[in-house]
């Protein structure tokens, strides 16, 4: 059985003939940036979450670095944040000239623990970036009171979970900005690497669309100090067309971990947990085994079986090297530095049949065993 960890082919090819037809117009026109398509497509995205604004950008990262920029977030300024997370959201914070600071994470959910806030915050702290880890939000109903309650701006990284919902409420539509990331193996994804920035504060839009294109609202006159960071319009008409589908996409990604959680509801291990105030949308489904030992060996294991795996993320952000800070040795996040060393990401695109989520689970149980 030829399993996949994500198939993007297999989606490219059943939506060829729009996209196509839609590249086709970008190329009669040659308008290759700043064509018209982007602007449909930022008008598009506002529409889905609800928001007044958005921005497209060149990558997840430079949106995260853009919005903090644009909140006035600089040196001496701290940021509060998850140390379980993809390294852009600490290189954005980093890149501004902020210093991240940590609360630990719930172990259930893996996104920050919102009782562990009020202990990490300092003087100092002057926006908190919540990361919505694997396709679930973060508990955004503690974390506005919180970030009210300490005059905290609210930048939500909302890269693996575009489409989902926390309450009444789309996700990245909570704080007073958020960010995404199209990058091509998300449920959103484009032909490479792409961004978007979202708010509803009209000031902030504007300051934040200013500094993605080089520090300028007038060519050649630059206000500020910016940096080049605009969506391709090549880009933009894929994501387009993708738009259209996403609530599909997810549905299929919800329909897939549903066979998971049946077959691997005896096993083992523990199961990606939903927090019922909000949506999962599964860019990753995200195991979690006993013991590191048994997780790498789990992974070797499946990869002999014909089953890819991935580790999302092996090393928590404070014990990386090049983001390293001696007010966090090792040890001083224990939940996070756990998680890390037992988690698996298994199969999940939207092309996965019921037969081959089946051969997966029945390979990990055959080698975790059952409860």
């Amino acid at each position: 059985m030829d399993i996949k960890l994500v198939d993007l082919v297999t989606l490219h090819n059943r939506l060829k003939p729009e996209i196509d037809a839609e590249l086709e117009k970008v190329f009669a026109t040659s308008a290759f940036i700043n064509g018209p398509t982007v602007g449909e497509l930022e008008a598009a995205l506002a529409d889905y979450l609800d928001v007044k604004y958005a921005i497209g950008c060149a990558s997840g990262t430079d949106a995260l670095v853009v919005a903090l920029r644009g909140l006035g977030i600089q040196a001496g300024d701290e940021v509060l944040t998850t140390p379980f997370t993809f390294a852009a959201t600490i290189e954005a914070i980093l890149l501004v000239g902020a210093t991240p600071i940590y609360a630990d994470i719930d172990p259930k959910t893996l996104n920050l623990d919102t009782l562990k806030l009020e202990s990490a915050i300092t003087p100092k702290t002057k926006a908190i970036l919540p990361v919505h880890l694997y396709g679930q939000g973060c508990n955004m109903t503690a974390i506005m009171a919180f970030a009210a309650k300490h005059h905290l701006f609210v930048l939500e990284d909302n890269a693996q979970a575009f489409g989902a919902s926390y309450g009444e409420k789309k996700l990245g539509t909570f704080g007073h900005a958020s960010a995404t990331s199209f990058f091509p193996a998300k449920n959103l994804g484009a032909f490479g690497d792409a961004g978007g920035i979202f708010t509803n504060d009209e000031a902030l839009y504007q300051k934040m669309k200013m500094i993605a294109q080089h520090g300028s609202k007038l060519r050649y006159h630059h206000e500020v100090l910016g940096l080049n960071s605009r969506l391709d319009t090549l880009q933009a008409a894929v994501l387009k067309v993708k738009l259209n589908y996403l609530n599909d996409f997810n549905a299929a990604r919800q329909k897939a971990a549903a066979w998971y959680d049946a077959f691997l509801a005896d096993a083992n291990l523990q199961t990606p947990q939903r927090d019922k105030a909000g949506s999962h949308i599964y860019h990753q489904y995200t195991i979690l085994v006993e013991n590191p030992g048994q997780r790498d060996a789990l992974q070797q294991f499946l990869k002999e079986q014909g089953v890819p795996s991935a580790v999302h993320y092996p090393v928590p952000t404070h014990l990386q090297p090049a983001f390293a800070d001696e007010k966090y040795p090792k040890g001083s996040l224990p939940v996070a530095e756990s998680v890390a060393e037992r988690v698996l990401s298994l199969p999940m695109h939207t092309e996965l049949t019921e037969a081959e989520v089946a051969f997966v689970c029945e390979k990990i149980i055959a080698f975790v065993g059952k409860r």
